[in-house]
Parts: structure tokens; sequence; C-alpha cells
């Protein structure tokens, strides 16, 4: 038999609620290196915390998240891990941020999107179901309009407004899910 080990209780309330302030935090800084706000050493700095952070949010917390809708969280986070890895690289290699910086942004578009979606599907009352549908139908729109402007379609402005739109949906999300429960 498996013993897991209870994490402090300053560390559960971290986990609990530290979300409702580092999801709108993330956006706001992706927002800023595209308005060229933000410096690459800064965002370098972000990356590898970020990924410190989901690998130890993922081990600490795999025992509390493996059922339910809770399972689909925890599979946002552990699939966060290789995305943030990949931003990761592409910042320390240039050539590599071509590619792996849309995939880091668009993953973390569409994998809490995809998941606020299958939250709200799964809710039984509709003023939480409602929430999490149109957080997750914001986070979706977001990347359509973000990708519309990384290949043309409205240019900066749209990858600013579907940044802002992914923004406002998680952060809902996630504020909702932090004084829901």
């Amino acid at each position: 038999m498996r013993s897991e080990v209870e994490p402090p209780p300053v560390f559960r309330r971290l986990r609990a609620n530290g979300p409702a302030v580092l999801v709108p935090a993330a956006w706001a800084v992706v927002i800023g290196a595209h308005v060229g706000l933000v410096a690459t050493r800064t965002l370098l700095v972000a990356h590898v915390v970020m990924t410190v952070l989901l690998v130890a949010f993922a081990a600490l917390s795999y025992g509390e998240m493996r059922e339910g809708l809770l399972s689909v969280w925890w599979l946002v986070v552990a699939a966060g891990v290789p995305v943030t890895t990949a931003g990761l690289l592409g910042l320390v290699v240039p050539v590599l941020g071509r590619v792996f910086l849309p995939l880091t942004v668009g993953g973390w578009m569409l994998l809490p999107g995809a998941a606020l979606v299958e939250t709200g599907r799964e809710m039984a009352d509709d003023g939480p179901r409602s929430v999490y549908l149109a957080a997750g139908g914001l986070c979706l729109g977001g990347a359509l309009v973000y990708f519309g402007g990384l290949f043309g379609a409205g240019g900066q402005r749209a990858l600013v407004a579907g940044l802002v739109l992914v923004g406002v949906g998680q952060t809902a999300g996630i504020i909702d899910a932090v004084v829901r429960y």
C-alpha cells in the first residue's frame, strides 16, 4: 500500500488559491511580451519558474486529482509541463522559437479551454455550468482570434485581442473554482 505525504497547510492554501493570482498574471506577462513590455530574459525566467511549479503541482496534487473533473485538470497541468518546456526551449534556441513559442501559447489556450468546456458540460448546476462554458468559449474563441492574427488576419491587434479573451476566460473559470470550492 502506498502512503501519501500530506503537504503542510500553508502549501495546501497556496495550491488551492494560487492559481487565481497566477493565471491572470501569466496572461498579463504574455500580453506584455506581445506588445514589447516584457523582455525575453523575463520570459525565460518565467518559463523556468512555471515549469518547476507545474511539476511540483502535478506531483503533489496527483493523489487528490485522480478522479472526476479534477483528473481533467490534473491532465492539463501534466500536459502543461512539456508545453511550457517547449516555450523554454524556444526562448533558449531562437530558431526553435518560431515554432515552439506559438505552440506554447496555443497549448495554454486550448488545454484549459477544452477543460473549461468539459467542466461546464459535467456540471449539474446551471449557474456554474454557464460560467465554465462561457470561460471555455472565450478561450477557444480567443485562440481562433490569436492564430488568425498570427497568420495575417488582423495582425498585432488580433494577437492581443485573442490573448485578452483567453486571459479573461481562464481568469473567470479559475476565480469561480477558487471561490466555489
